[in-house]
């Protein structure tokens, strides 16, 4: 990337973005390549840029989900989805794709929608990220950090660096991340932006339980699951989706899109909350007893614990069948045929609305998502600009938009970064000479 020139923090910079993630540096070469000559400086508090997108998708950077109508799209956005729907007409999955591939990163769609390198190397976006920055004239401070800013679009920025330097700025444009990071908050806020408190989301479920206590690796692929106790939010979750056995508890789509959308509500419960699963799938209570009815025709000499159902996997099964067990039946020997009413009973509920108590959670991998940030009706969506502050803008984590895991996230930022940095060199463009 280009260097700081040493004279730089004394002329306005037509743009300064505050944050070197995914949303800044796409903001930025969307600006310069739209704007050549414009004087564009990105100023990151680490000492590398794209940090987030090094550790994505454990290495590989899951940059985008191949889903390509916006409607359907923004469905996996728990806060933003409504906001979303005309940014993602206007830049989409399809138009990220195609801006990597031009660039010379070959793509490739998993089964799951999942868009990756071809490489399996999140290297690949980040040398094509800073080679496109460097060609359009970018240039990059890092080990840097805005530590107050004012202004306004008239009178241009007055931009305060983490050390007493300061710089000059036309527009402003901050791509913090997640307000979990105050000093992005704090910015905001001081521009007169009120912020919706941060919450975890996308997190894995820690509950101790005999049931699922050594399985860790062990998944469902169809199971269904609730909130047993009050967090309002089930019409949101899938009919049936994977569950995945951890170290901690439970994961998997179905987990993490239950945290993600009662993200709010579950940091209310303190992270202690129940949950019920069927794991059965969209199998009925009625269902289950049929099948097992019909085992005792016709299976009547196998062994419960030893004649796994439902493709439930059978290390599962055979706890399951432990724990409906009545006292003193020996679950090991007990046959379908000899399969007590009491204990059917049981087991259907084993089966179809198991129960347990979810006491913590933990990080999923690298991901660390949050919901909260700059309120949305607080920026115009065409431009990516504050309402309250002409020439402040915003792209990415800080504003109070995020989706599920499998790309969601970073198209959020490549879409509302492209909207940010189109929308500055229009302004540049306009007051050039």
């Amino acid at each position: 990337m280009n260097p700081m020139p040493a004279s730089a923090d004394s002329a306005p910079w037509d743009l300064v973005v505050a944050g070197g993630g995914a949303a800044g540096f796409f903001a930025a070469i969307t600006c310069a390549e739209s704007c050549p000559g414009a004087h564009i400086l990105i100023v990151e508090k680490s000492s590398r840029v794209l940090g987030k997108v090094k550790i994505s998708g454990g290495g590989r950077c899951n940059l985008t989900q191949a889903c390509f109508d916006p409607r359907e799209m923004c469905a996996s956005y728990p806060r933003g989805s409504r906001q979303l729907i005309g940014p993602l007409h206007h830049w989409g999955p399809a138009d990220t794709m195609a801006w990597f591939e031009d660039r010379g990163v070959p793509l490739k769609i998993e089964d799951d929608g999942r868009v990756f390198p071809e490489s399996d190397d999140s290297q690949s976006i980040i040398d094509c990220l800073t080679r496109a920055g460097g060609a359009a004239g970018v240039t990059v401070r890092t080990s840097t950090a805005v530590s107050e800013a004012s202004g306004n679009l008239q009178d241009g920025f007055d931009i305060a660096l983490r050390g007493g330097a300061h710089l000059r700025a036309r527009r402003l444009l901050l791509t913090t991340g997640g307000t979990r990071n105050r000093s992005g908050a704090d910015i905001a806020s001081g521009f007169g932006h009120r912020l919706e408190p941060a919450a975890p989301s996308l997190f894995t479920f820690n509950i101790d339980d005999p049931r699922i206590a050594g399985l860790q690796g062990l998944s469902v692929a169809k199971a269904s699951i609730r909130f047993a106790s009050a967090v309002d939010v089930d019409a949101h979750l899938p009919a049936c989706a994977p569950v995945l056995v951890t170290h901690w508890g439970l994961s998997g789509p179905a987990v993490l899109r239950m945290s993600a959308w009662g993200a709010r509500e579950l940091q209310e419960t303190r992270y202690h909350f129940e949950i019920e699963i069927n794991w059965c799938g969209d199998l009925t209570k009625e269902d289950i007893v049929a099948r097992c009815h019909q085992l005792r025709i016709d299976s009547p000499r196998r062994a419960i614990a030893n004649d796994p159902q439902f493709d439930i996997p059978a290390r599962l099964w055979k706890r399951l069948v432990e724990s409906a067990a009545a006292d003193g039946d020996n679950h090991a020997n007990l046959l379908w045929a000899h399969l007590p009413r009491d204990t059917c009973r049981k087991l259907v509920r084993e089966l179809g609305a198991c129960r347990f108590t979810v006491d913590g959670k933990s990080m999923n991998k690298d991901e660390f998502v949050t919901c909260g940030g700059v309120p949305l009706d607080e920026v115009r969506f065409k431009t990516m600009e504050s309402r309250l502050v002409d020439g402040l803008h915003f792209a990415g984590e800080i504003l109070d938009i995020d989706g599920l895991t499998g790309g969601y996230n970073f198209q959020s930022a490549w879409t509302t970064g492209r909207i940010a940095g189109e929308a500055v060199a229009a302004s540049i463009r306009t007051i050039s000479p």
